[in-house]
């Protein structure tokens, strides 16, 4: 063969090699993206004294724009500039769901109940199947605590027929947050789509809800807090055994870097903008300063960390094996 016509052989090689490269590609894309829908959903377990934590990813979801949802007040160039700070992308962002699971040994406590079945065919609602994965079935639950009444937190709460999903639950809430629900005045206003939700899935279970304010006690262990401001009554929980401790912080914040490193921002789905900032700022400034363990539920799974006081905010910190020693 002459060096010519090898070296055009080597060039058709070096051309038809991307074609190929990229279909392989393709397959195993497709390959992983199967393997992703058959796995379970992620769960992280670990313990708190001696109670037994379990974290379920109900789901993702990524959405353009984090600068219409998070930093409203700020232009989409300041946002952007945090954004690219923190190595994250400006033009889109992810935000997970994380209900969680505290077994004190006598009593357990499932905090939130994720998007339930009208997730499902966004590949969320996915609750049940992690509770499975850590060896609980939704009749092991004795309690399921709502710290506020958003979609996202109540969806699952009953099954497509209607039924309620733990069927051997008691239930708490606060009754400040239910009241604002299921009050008719939401008719005709931007929380009518929420009033309905609660009608169908929160109120049908009323007999067996009890309703509490800040300072009260859930089950040994277990204290509400009043975080007002994401939504009219959204509370959060002291989580304490053997003198460690955990807090429960729902959504007082909703994002790890937006809403922590600059928590004045305002953000789309809080409800009274300006209270759930000064709520915000109460909250992780007590977390900051006792140097305790926080579950978010929309952190960056499996949504536990730590909070660094900065001068205009906080820093995430993850959770690695302080709870394994």
């Amino acid at each position: 063969m002459g060096r010519r016509t090898l070296l055009g052989t080597a060039g058709a090689g070096l051309v038809a090699a991307p074609a190929i490269l990229t279909g392989k590609a393709k397959a195993q894309e497709t390959k992983r993206l199967e393997i992703n829908r058959a796995m379970p959903p992620q769960t992280d377990r670990f313990d708190v004294g001696s109670f037994s934590v379990l974290v379920v990813k109900d789901g993702s979801r990524a959405s353009d724009s984090p600068g219409e949802t998070f930093g409203m007040d700020q232009s989409a160039q300041t946002v952007g500039e945090l954004l690219r700070e923190n190595f994250l992308p400006e033009d889109q962002f992810v935000n997970s769901f994380a209900p969680a699971l505290v077994n004190t040994g006598s009593e357990i406590i499932l905090f939130d109940t994720g998007m339930g079945p009208g997730g499902r065919p966004q590949g969320m609602g996915r609750l049940i199947e992690g509770l499975t994965a850590g060896g609980y079935t939704p009749e092991d639950v004795t309690v399921v605590v709502l710290t506020h009444m958003h979609g996202d937190h109540i969806g699952g709460l009953v099954e497509d027929d209607g039924s309620p999903a733990f069927p051997n639950a008691r239930y708490v809430a606060g009754q400040v947050e239910y009241d604002f629900w299921t009050d008719p005045a939401r008719v005709g206003t931007p929380a009518e789509n929420g009033h309905k939700a609660v009608l169908d899935k929160v109120k049908p279970l009323a007999e067996k809800m009890t309703f509490i304010g800040g300072g009260e006690e859930v089950v040994p262990g277990i204290t509400s807090m009043e975080a007002f401001g994401h939504t009219p009554g959204h509370l959060i929980f002291n989580v304490e055994s053997d003198g460690r401790r955990l807090m429960m912080t729902a959504d007082t914040a909703n994002h790890y870097v937006l809403s922590l490193q600059r928590p004045d921002w305002e953000v789309r789905f809080d409800m009274d903008k300006e209270m759930a900032a000064e709520t915000r700022k109460k909250v992780f400034d007590m977390i900051a300063a006792d140097k305790v363990a926080f579950l978010g539920y929309h952190m960056p799974f499996p949504s536990v960390g730590y909070v660094e006081k900065l001068d205009t905010g906080y820093r995430f910190v993850p959770k690695t094996y302080q709870f394994e020693i």
